[in-house]
């Protein structure tokens, strides 16, 4: 891959993404970065985004549930939907490496990558419900 030009606008996605831990969507970065930079647009948000995601720096979380939504922790993780108020919690589990090597002795290929994401109820809703 050939190195990108440096971007300030890249730069003040990235920032702002590294300060969230609640996975936001492009919409809701925009309007926190748009407070930095007026200027910038939608568009630039999206592709820099887009940007980050294929080449590694974030990670893009395909929920199922509408908008993509973003993760500046690119460490192997997995992740939580809540069916009652759409948050997405980030989920400490224990290594599943042999998970995988069984996955690729049975497809009898090599396994390269997953994705894995759970549903349920999170914390914060769980306490009011009583759950």
């Amino acid at each position: 891959m050939a190195a990108r030009k440096h971007s300030r606008q890249r730069d003040l996605v990235k920032e702002f993404l590294m300060t969230r831990k609640d996975h936001p969507t492009a919409d809701v970065i925009y309007m926190n970065v748009r407070r930095a930079d007026p200027n910038i647009s939608l568009g630039t948000v999206y592709r820099n985004l887009a940007l980050m995601a294929k080449d590694g720096e974030i990670n893009r979380l395909s929920m199922g549930d509408g908008a993509d939504r973003f993760d500046a922790d690119t460490s192997p993780h997995f992740h939580l939907l809540c069916e009652n108020c759409g948050a997405v919690v980030d989920l400490e589990t224990e290594d599943i490496g042999a998970v995988l090597e069984r996955a690729a002795r049975r497809c009898g290929g090599r396994v390269t990558g997953y994705v894995a994401y759970f549903y349920g109820v999170c914390p914060d809703c769980m306490k009011p419900q009583g759950l």
